[in-house]
Formats: structure tokens, sequence, C-alpha cells
């Protein structure tokens, strides 16, 4: 496909043309009984509802029918713990080969809506990673180690939202397996950091000379020397997120000593963060330290959009250095990138798939983390950016080009050859997701914990009023609008009661929630 240039005036244009009909390729209806509840997002402007409004529904459409499959038990059951019905996971996307037994893409996906929209789904989808091993249950132990540990905060998430016990206590006991031979294998005692890829880069692309090596040919990271003892920002958010949200599992059975042994090893670990990774001269964080070879110890300074993100999401960075991570982070003219800037030997006319690349799962986690520091602008232009890629490109895929907005999936070794270019594949599940959690946790602010839902909205200007209908929640049912416009509660009502933004957990029935906002 020959990149287009499409400038912004443009693109918007497009939107507000496109917005109306946007259904994303693959993206049928649900089927009836699938476990589903879909919600409906309403604009009361016209031009932002079919900027905005009208995608949202194409994303459940894409999560809740093309890209929710039956599950051969076979292949999706080796832990025994799949429910027959609903008898379906959530699969990667539309361009890949099946089976798509992929960790990553199955706790993002379930963490990004699914566990809000179809519990049952979402636990299947959960479950269909994970094995049994000689001790107990455990994610799959395959060579993308780095992978495993999302799986421990989406579990937790998913424990939140549903509040379902039983899942609870095998989900921490396959956490703490999980954990703890993550620990055993790859925790860099001398530095106090976890070794290993990027959260979102498996691919050499997304990295640095060394460890990519022109003498190896192959696209995979770990076929190049010293890609294994990297030490990255990414990974190392997120295995705070994994430690500090096994805690709270391990609190909600009764378990205070294991709990705070966890949150001690959090607290190690984001002190290490702090020492060998946050920039105090930039207001930000590196990308990665360099393990091993000639340049160990040393901070490699990029910018990786999803270390970023985890970091403000997680909880690593207090709130005055979200705030400054947010106002100094680089955006392309089409969005949040993997890692910018390019790597010498990628361009504008050849970048490298996981280097200055738009993966909207990555800039949607961007914009979630915008909104949550309480940036409107930045949130703002997220949503709509992501809006925009997706609605001219007419569907949810995989990557896009971070300076013309095409549909592209970028180079991986930096040559020429057709072979070294890779494609955007269509009906990429946690594209779709990434939208629906720009919606759901920046726009509206849902906020879980074991005993309410909190609402913490990030509205931009001109965007308000807006409803979203039929949100499920435990037993619940609840009708949401927010008007005004910020990220600061000016005044709420819930069922009419004036109050703050929260609903209890075991609450039943129909609920009310109305929130005005300020700057």
């Amino acid at each position: 496909m020959a990149a287009r240039r499409i400038s912004r005036r443009a693109l918007l244009v497009a939107l507000a043309v496109a917005g109306a009909t946007a259904f994303p390729a693959g993206a049928q209806g649900p089927a009836p009984g699938n476990g589903y509840t879909m919600p409906t997002l309403a604009f009361d402007d016209p031009a932002v509802q079919r900027r905005l409004g009208a995608l949202y529904a194409s994303a459940l459409r894409s999560v809740s029918g093309a890209n929710t499959i039956g599950a051969d038990r076979s292949v999706y059951d080796r832990a025994g713990l799949l429910a027959y019905p609903p008898g379906t996971v959530v699969r990667a996307g539309g361009g890949y080969p099946a089976p798509q037994r992929w960790t990553r893409d199955a706790a993002v996906n379930t963490w990004s809506g699914v566990s809000l929209l179809a519990p049952a789904v979402a636990r299947n989808t959960l479950w269909s990673v994970v094995d049994r091993a000689r001790d107990g249950l455990v994610v799959q132990q395959d060579n993308q180690w780095w992978d495993q540990i999302v799986w421990v905060l989406a579990a937790h998430h998913h424990y939140l939202v549903t509040g379902d016990r039983d899942f609870l206590t095998q989900a921490c006991d396959t956490s703490t397996h999980t954990l703890a031979a993550r620990r055993a294998q790859h925790f860099n005692a001398s530095f106090g950091l976890f070794e290993g890829p990027g959260f979102m880069n498996d691919g050499i692309s997304g990295y640095p000379s060394p460890p990519a090596s022109s003498s190896v040919h192959s696209s995979f990271v770990l076929d190049h020397p010293q890609a294994a003892k990297l030490m990255c920002l990414s990974t190392n958010c997120l295995y705070y997120g994994a430690q500090s949200a096994l805690a709270a599992m391990s609190e909600a059975l009764g378990r205070p000593v294991e709990a705070a042994s966890l949150r001690s090893d959090a607290e190690r670990l984001r002190t290490a963060i702090d020492r060998h990774l946050w920039r105090a001269d930039t207001g930000t964080y590196g990308y990665l330290v360099h393990g091993e070879g000639p340049l160990a110890g040393r901070l490699d300074t990029s910018q990786e959009g999803a270390g970023l993100a985890l970091a403000v999401l997680l909880g690593v960075a207090d709130a005055d250095r979200a705030a400054r991570v947010v106002d100094s982070t680089h955006w392309q003219p089409y969005g949040i990138v993997n890692v910018w800037p390019h790597f010498p030997r990628f361009d504008d006319r050849r970048p490298g798939r996981h280097n200055v690349m738009v993966w909207p799962m990555v800039h949607g986690l961007y914009g979630q983390a915008a909104a949550d520091a309480g940036r409107t602008g930045p949130f703002a232009l997220a949503v709509d950016t992501l809006a925009g890629l997706i609605t001219t490109s007419g569907g949810f895929y995989e990557v896009y080009n971070s300076v013309t907005g095409a549909v592209d999936g970028g180079w991986q070794g930096g040559g020429s050859g057709h072979a070294d270019h890779f494609v955007s594949q269509p009906d990429q599940t946690w594209s779709a997701t990434a939208y629906l959690r720009l919606v759901h946790d920046g726009l509206f602010g849902l906020t879980f914990t074991d005993d309410s839902l909190r609402l913490r909205p990030c509205l931009p200007s001109s965007w308000g009023p807006v409803r979203l209908r039929g949100l499920p929640y435990r037993d619940m049912t609840l009708d949401v609008t927010l008007s005004g416009s910020g990220s600061r509660v000016r005044s709420s009502t819930v069922d009419g009661r004036a109050g703050e933004p929260v609903v209890a957990a075991d609450g039943r029935g129909h609920r009310t929630i109305e929130v005005v906002l300020t700057e």
C-alpha cells in the first residue's frame, strides 16, 4: 500500500462525514446470548457524536462479534477452568493464524474492557493462557516471559470489576507461582530491576544497536545478543503493578503476611526504577538500562510510549511526576509511538515496526494516562487522533504510520527488501479495546475497588453533555451523564441524591449517576 499523507484538517472532515457509518472490517454484530452487554454512548453535540460516539458502537461490535470465538478445549482449556457455556474466548485479531493462545493479548483485552462487558468471556480468556504445573496453576511459560506478568494486573482488575471470589482464589495462586518463577529467573539483584525486553517490543526494530545486530537475520528480539538482559521501563512498571495487585489480592483473601512482603518488594522496585530510569533533567523516564555488553549499566534515553503510560497508570510516578511526564512527551503527527526517536537504521521513509509507529493499544494507554493526570488537552488529542486513524482506515488495524496516518506494518531490520516490511493486520482486538479503554477509563474515569465503583471523569471542553447508558457493573445497570468540562468534580448525584460519584458494589438494579465537571 502506498503511504498517503493526510492533513489533520482533512482527517477531521473525513471523521465528520464517515463517523456515523464507520463499521470496521469484520465487525459483525454480536450473536444473541453471547455474554456481552452493549452500552450506548451519546454526545449531545451531533458533530462529536458522529466523530466519537458511533465509533464506540463499532468497537463493541468488533470485540463481541468477529473477535469472540469458540474455544477448542484441547487448545484453550489446559488449566481445566473454562466455562461451557459460554465456551468462548477473545482472540488477538483477524489476521493471525489460529490458535492464538497469547498471554499479552488475552490480558490486555480483558483489562481494557471485556471483564466489564462480558465477565464470563473475560474469565475464559484469562484462563485460556494458564497451565497446570506440578505445584499448581501458572501463566503459560513460553519464551516471551516478560508478557506473563501483565496477566496478574488483568486478573486483579477482573476481580475488582466482578467480585468473583472463586476466581480471586485461583488467580491469586496463579499469580504467586508466575511471579515467583519470574523473580527466580529474571530479577537482577545488582540493579534491583527485572530483566527482559519491553512490554510491546518483541521485535528487534524496537531497540537500539546494541542489542540489535546486523549479523543476526531475525526479527525476534531474543535472537539478538544481550537482548535478554535489558531492563526496560514498561516491563518494570508492570512488575511493580503486578506486585501491588498481588498484594491486594492477598489482602482480600486474608493473607496479610504475604501482602506486606509483596508491598515491600513493590516499593523497592519503585525505588530502583526511580534510581536507574528517572531523568530529573528532562522530567521523564528513560527507556532501558543495558544489562551486559559494552553498554552495560548505561541508560538509553529514548522515549517509550507504553513505559511512560504505565508509569503514570500504575503509580510508579507520583502526581507531580505524572504531570511532568504527560506534559513533556513527544507526539508524532498521528499519535504516541512505541519508541521515539528513530534509531539510526530507520527513518520516516522506512520506519521501524516497533520504533516510530503508532500501535493503538499503546496510544490508548497513554491517553488514559493523560486523563488520570487530569490533562484534558492531551486526553482529547489522544481520543480524536485514534478515532481519526480508525475511521479513515475503515477498521481497527494493528499499527499505523505515525507521519502519514496510513495503515502500515513498518520495517523490522532496517533493510529495503520486501521481506523486511510487515503487514498491519486487520481486526486487531486490542485496537478496539484501546478505544473502549479511552471511553470507560479515560472519559468516564471508571475506577474499581473491592467494594465500590468511583468515577474520576476527564471531560474535554465542548464534549459534554455525554451519556453512557446501560453500563453493567456487578448486579447493576448504570446510566451515567457528564456535563461541564475538566477533571475536577464540581457536583454529582447518585439516583438524585447529592454526594460523591461512587456506587457501592453490593447495589442492585438500575442506578443513575450525574456528574458536573470543572477545570
